[in-house]
């Protein structure tokens, strides 16, 4: 009868404390995914300032440079959503380093080198970060929809995560494109 009883009380004890052990993982999920999201933003706004100051250097045609500016006026705050924003902040950089003999013409210019790597750095940190958010992002909604996580609430009121869906593509196959850390083709 008392080992019933021990065994009763070791068992919910358990219970008790897996329970509160994947409460607390699914807290700190969402505690990094929230760390991830502000690095996201802080590359992808160290992006568009590179990409101002690309384009404010007087190193690009008059037309570029105001395809680049209204690309990162529209990151900004504007009125259109963020993801579709900062697509169009790649596309604007993908147009610009894919026009024919880009970096050959830009060979000689003071600074003009440093630019285009920071400009490479940064549209590489940004494809990084967005990876790494999204991939919190999964394991965060996975661990949430866990069938004993659903049943006990485990995530309380916190509101499900969502995936930070933009083009960040990087010039495969374009002249003027060159390879960033780990292979990967940069803009």
């Amino acid at each position: 009868m008392i080992t019933d009883i021990i065994l009763i009380i070791a068992g919910a004890l358990f219970v008790g404390v897996y329970v509160s052990w994947r409460a607390g993982r699914i807290d700190r999920l969402h505690a990094r995914v929230d760390m991830a999201r502000v690095a996201l933003d802080v590359t992808l706004l160290r992006r568009s300032s590179v990409a101002q100051e690309l384009a404010t250097s007087g190193l690009l045609d008059p037309a570029t440079s105001l395809l680049l500016a209204g690309a990162v006026y529209g990151t900004r705050g504007g009125d259109r959503p963020r993801d579709l924003a900062e697509s169009d902040l790649t596309r604007a950089l993908q147009a610009a380093f894919s026009q024919p003999d880009f970096r050959a013409s830009l060979s000689g210019k003071e600074g003009a080198d440093e630019l285009l790597a920071e400009v490479e750095e940064a549209a590489h940190q940004v494809f990084v970060a967005r990876k790494f958010y999204n991939d919190l992002v999964a394991v965060t909604r996975d661990a949430r929809h866990r069938p004993l996580a659903r049943v006990l609430h485990l995530s309380g009121h916190a509101t499900a995560p969502v995936f930070f869906e933009m083009d960040d593509s990087l010039l495969a196959d374009k002249p003027g494109a060159s390879m960033g850390p780990a292979g990967h083709t940069m803009v």
